[in-house]
């Protein structure tokens, strides 16, 4: 299940950048489960990891490598998450590392591994150091849907985004996929996603870019409001285009920012575009708040609120749900005769109650459609905030209480 149609993308291969995937048999057979990304060397590397004070072996590998040296490959399982492992975790990541170090001639420490799946069980290394050959073999320029294919665990289908354009007369592109449908609201991170570029941009400046395209995507999405033990989030610069970006602030910077944005946003849509049994895309706005924390926090009680999200799911306009989920979101002296709720362009609540033009008929037909936003205007500043969601369906019960059978 999934809302809207698959998207088709016209992937723009990155120069400095190869890829496979192949069949491990981690968890299941017949499925690609383990992919492997080649990086350039003299690339740039950025990241942002879970805060989950229980992040799996592979989070704490990776997150201490791309700060020491330069990342050459990123090694991915799927239907293993390596978490709640202990120190035998570590060392069977790092096993994985050492093996494809030997056969790619190349210093482990420049290995990043990548895990998800169930929580809790050992990694059986011994299948991916057997694929392991075969993998390197298989790699190309051009594996882009099967890299993204292999990455995905309940899914329904690949996320992939690619854009390239020109800034100061230089040809630049930015293409990526991205993984997750359940256990999503992320913090500083988001489940699995890969992002490339041909531009040149040093590693100080690639990390503050990377964080800025992360705020606005990644880090406002949420389908249980449960923040992975093995979120990541990767930017790499192979620096192989006619772009170059050194200062921040540049027009160059600029249009790079955006661009990187976009493909950013549209690679977290696509993840609650397809949660776990969702049959709504829901955008959350939260208009005239005093700080980006209260609208946050509104934003966020609501989209997270298991009444408001089985509502949804029922196509049913039980606004007073939404007005709860408000009014329990922590704000001081919140002045509801201020506060206007809408669904759409139909107006449900205003002056603390009902709006005196709504009829159930007009709330029906806004629940009715497969993308629903929810406007929440506060009254009490001048800052805005945006989240996107999903509703909570008997089939999202059905895959999680089904997930490790």
């Amino acid at each position: 299940m999934a809302v809207g149609s698959e998207r088709k993308v016209n992937i723009t291969p990155i120069e400095g950048i190869r890829l496979a995937a192949v069949e491990s048999q981690i968890r299941y057979a017949n499925r690609l489960d383990l992919v492997l990304v080649e990086i350039a060397p003299d690339s740039t590397t950025a990241g942002v990891f879970t805060q989950n004070a229980f992040c799996a072996a592979p989070v704490r590998i990776a997150r201490q490598r791309v700060e020491q040296c330069a990342s050459r490959y990123f090694l991915i399982n799927t239907g293993n998450a390596n978490a709640g492992t202990g120190p035998e975790g570590e060392l069977a990541a790092m096993a994985c590392c050492d093996g494809l170090a030997e056969i790619a001639r190349t210093s482990s420490q420049q290995i990043l591994p990548f895990s998800t799946g169930v929580i809790g069980e050992s990694l059986p290394f011994d299948k991916i150091l057997a694929a392991l050959p075969a993998l390197y073999e298989t790699l190309s320029a051009d594996a882009w849907e099967s890299a993204a294919q292999g990455i995905l665990t309940t899914d329904t289908r690949p996320k992939l985004a690619s854009a390239s354009f020109t800034a100061n007369g230089s040809q630049a592109s930015i293409s990526g996929f991205a993984k997750g449908s359940g256990m999503i609201r992320p913090n500083m991170a988001t489940l699995l996603a890969y992002v490339f570029t041909d531009a040149q941009i040093e590693k100080p400046l690639l990390e503050k870019i990377l964080d800025r395209a992360v705020k606005n995507s990644f880090n406002r999405i949420t389908v249980d409001g449960d923040t992975s033990t093995n979120d990541c989030c990767m930017l790499v610069a192979t620096g192989k285009g006619s772009l170059v970006i050194t200062d921040s602030d540049s027009e160059a910077a600029t249009q790079f920012q955006s661009e990187l944005n976009a493909v950013f946003e549209q690679l977290a849509t696509d993840l609650i575009r397809d949660a776990e049994g969702a049959s709504k895309f829901i955008t959350i706005e939260v208009s005239e708040g005093a700080s980006e924390q209260e609208c946050l926090a509104v934003a966020y009680t609501v989209a997270e609120s298991p009444l408001v999200k089985t509502a949804f799911f029922a196509s049913d306009p039980n606004w007073g749900r939404i007005l709860a989920a408000i009014g329990r979101a922590g704000l001081s002296d919140l002045d509801i005769e201020s506060v206007t709720v809408a669904l759409g362009d139909t107006l449900l609540v205003s002056k603390g109650s009902v709006d005196a033009a709504y009829s159930e008929s007009a709330g029906q037909a806004e629940m009715d459609k497969d993308e629903i936003r929810v406007r929440i205007n506060l009254g009490r500043g001048k800052v805005s905030e945006r989240v996107w969601t999903s509703d909570l369906s008997s089939e999202y019960v059905r895959i999680n209480a089904d997930y490790r059978s």
